[in-house]
């Protein structure tokens, strides 16, 4: 006989505050455990499709890190360092570019920026507070010894936990499912799917998009010459995974910083914001499409939500369980609004009218 339905909600609360509080706790230590994870699953596709090509599970696991280990390398060689020296170079161009800004509108707006105005004072200490604040941050990223520590170890753990999960994936969702309660074994596995395309949709389709947006705004800003262009380009494609926030602030600060580098060219100006409003059309109108879909179920303001209140409450590891569980919470929302909508609670005296005719005929 099945437990009733309060000892159930019980066991499954108090299972649910037990995972918040091991999260809240653990956070620094299960960060590169659930890196692995995640790299784990969104890798999976890959070494199914390899497996469906005759190689064997060890074979394709093999093959995915020996490329990954290639596209590492390269990274730590070039573009890494590319982009320390780019963003400490825009750190420290922070106070010039708001002094131009400064003068800019000074010169057009005379009476928003006389010497008493708050906004001629709040741009010349924006721009200080960047350079000290960020050059501060960056230069305790790269040379503080338990930072350095870390990241050895981030760098160490992570693929180690990913490749093993990656080689033993399958074998670990089947043992999850023989551990399911049997009496909602069904129900369980149903809503696991709808979770599983919701993420595959999102994660591994967004992080595409965002791959490829990021690669195309950063080679392109380079390619017309904008300073900064690598860690725009970048930034607008790490932020792409918020839908329309990565052209927007990109397209915002990259139009901004050629206005200043490019003044009076103006087809480099043109060329910049062109970039972006190419990059949307694609985005638009061939990567979601194919790579996301037009049914995820995320709304970009639950998105955003979700990724504040879990940042705030559990930091960066917060931020990055964010989007499954709120994947996982539109899920079992919509579920719950069908089981209401097809319960008495909602049909009310029609349903049992309904019912009743239906069992007379």
């Amino acid at each position: 006989m099945a437990l009733p339905v309060r000892q159930q909600v019980t066991y499954w609360g108090i299972a649910t505050a037990v995972l918040l509080f091991l999260l809240w706790a653990l956070g620094n230590v299960i960060l590169p455990f659930l890196v692995g994870a995640a790299i784990a699953y969104f890798l999976d596709p890959v070494a199914d499709r390899l497996e469906r090509m005759g190689l064997s599970r060890v074979l394709a696991t093999v093959l995915i890190f020996v490329f990954l280990l290639g596209v590492v390398i390269l990274a730590l060689l070039v573009i890494i360092p590319l982009l320390i020296q780019q963003s400490n170079d825009l750190i420290q161009a922070a106070p010039d570019l708001f002094n131009q800004l400064r003068t800019w509108l000074t010169e057009r707006f005379p009476q928003l920026m006389d010497n008493g105005s708050p906004l001629r004072q709040s741009l010349g200490s924006i721009g200080e507070t960047i350079q000290a604040r960020g050059g501060e941050l960056l230069q305790q990223l790269l040379t503080s010894a338990a930072g350095v520590v870390n990241l050895l170890v981030f760098l160490v753990v992570v693929p180690v936990v990913a490749f093993y999960m990656l080689l033993d994936w399958d074998r670990l969702v089947a043992r999850i499912d023989e551990l399911l309660p049997r009496d909602h074994a069904d129900t369980i596995r149903m809503l696991a799917g709808q979770i599983d395309r919701t993420l595959a949709s999102f994660i591994r389709g967004q992080g595409t998009v965002c791959l490829i947006l990021g690669t195309f705004y950063a080679v392109a800003l380079m390619v017309v010459g904008l300073q900064f262009g690598l860690v725009v380009g970048l930034v607008a494609g790490l932020l792409t995974f918020i839908p329309y926030v990565g052209a927007l602030v990109g397209g915002a600060l990259s139009v901004g910083l050629a206005l200043f580098q490019f003044w009076g060219d103006w087809w480099l100006i043109v060329a910049v914001a062109a970039i972006f409003q190419i990059g949307q059309m694609v985005e638009g109108n061939i990567l979601t499409p194919k790579l996301v879909g037009s049914s995820v179920g995320l709304h970009p303001v639950w998105l955003i939500f979700a990724l504040s209140a879990f940042g705030t409450l559990f930091g960066f590891v917060g931020m990055l369980v964010a989007v499954p569980v709120a994947a996982a919470i539109g899920v079992l929302v919509r579920f719950a609004i069908e089981q209401y909508k097809a319960g008495l609670l909602y049909k009310g005296l029609a349903g049992r009218l309904a019912k009743g005719d239906g069992d007379d005929a």
